[in-house]
C-alpha cells in the first residue's frame, strides 16, 4: 500500500539579506513526509530548523524552490491565501501555549473555528469535543492563569486539533514544562498520532525527539541525516522504569 504524500520539499532554500551580507538559513533541502508520520526536526541554534518550520507553517515563503503540502505548491502564493491555508491544514502547538487570557478554554479552542466561518452552535460542539480529546473536559469555562501549565498545552493541543488539519506542527511544546508535564504531554501526542494525525515536533531536546518515528536533523541549513527512529520511547517505557 502506498503512502500519502502530504508534505514535499523540493529543493528549499531561504536566504536573508542583512545589509551586503546574505545569510543562507536554508539551502537546497529537499524531503519529503507522508500522512500519519511523527517527525521529529532537531538541530542547534542556527541549523535552520525554526527557518523550515516556518516555511512548513507557511509562516514563512522560500526564496528558491517549490514547497508542496496536500499535493497543492504553496510557494508562491499571496499572505491571505497563506493565512487561509495556515487555519485550514495547519494546527499549531507553541511553547509558550499563546493562548488568549482573558478568554475560557473553550473560546481559545473556537477561535480558529470562528475565522474558518463556523456557525457557533458547530463550533461550540467541535471545541467541546476537542477538550473532551485531550481530558479537559471539567476545564472548558476555565482561563489560562486558572490553569496548571501542562492543562494549558492541552488547551494548546485542542486548538491545534479542532480544525482537523493535515498536520499538526509543534514547537517546542514541552520548553516550558516540568519532567513529569512533558512526559504526559509527549503521551497526549503519542494517542493522537495514533488517531491518525500527521505530526512534527521541533525540538532540541534528545529524549523528546525519541518519541517520533522519524529525526530529521538540520545543520547549518541543510538536512544532516533523516533516519527512522528504532528505539522509539512511549508511555510504556516511562511505566517500567517507574515500577
Amino acid at each position: 500500500m502506498m503512502k500519502e504524500e502530504i508534505i514535499n520539499f523540493e529543493n528549499i532554500s531561504r536566504f536573508y539579506y542583512v545589509g551586503s551580507e546574505t545569510v543562507k538559513a536554508m539551502v537546497d533541502v529537499s524531503v519529503r513526509i507522508f500522512r500519519n508520520e511523527f517527525v521529529a526536526l532537531m538541530g542547534p541554534s542556527g541549523s535552520g530548523k525554526s527557518t523550515m518550520m516556518n516555511i512548513l507553517g507557511c509562516l514563512d515563503t522560500a526564496t528558491g524552490g517549490r514547497y508542496f503540502l496536500n499535493g497543492t505548491d504553496v510557494s508562491k502564493r499571496t499572505d491571505n491565501e497563506l493565512a487561509d491555508i495556515r487555519n485550514k491544514e495547519i494546527g499549531f502547538i507553541f511553547q509558550t501555549f499563546n493562548l488568549l487570557p482573558r478568554s475560557t478554554a473553550l473560546e481559545n479552542v473556537m477561535l480558529p473555528l470562528i475565522y474558518a466561518g463556523i456557525s457557533k452552535h458547530k463550533r461550540l460542539e467541535m471545541a467541546k469535543e476537542a477538550l473532551r480529546q485531550v481530558q479537559l473536559a471539567d476545564r472548558m469555562m476555565h482561563k489560562p492563569m486558572e490553569l496548571s501549565g501542562g492543562q494549558r498545552q492541552r488547551v494548546a493541543i485542542a486548538r491545534a486539533l479542532v480544525n482537523k488539519p493535515s498536520i499538526v506542527l509543534a514547537d517546542e511544546p514541552t520548553g516550558n514544562l516540568d519532567s513529569t508535564t512533558s512526559i504526559e504531554i509527549m503521551g497526549l501526542l503519542e494517542e493522537i498520532h495514533k488517531l491518525g494525525n500527521t505530526i512534527i515536533v521541533v525540538t532540541h531536546e534528545e529524549d523528546i525527539a525519541l518519541h517520533a518515528h522519524r529525526i530529521i536533523r538540520m545543520l547549518d541549513g541543510r538536512i544532516a541525516s533523516d533516519e527512522k527512529n528504532t528505539t522509539v520511547k512511549t508511555m510504556k517505557d516511562y511505566a517500567i522504569a517507574g515500577s
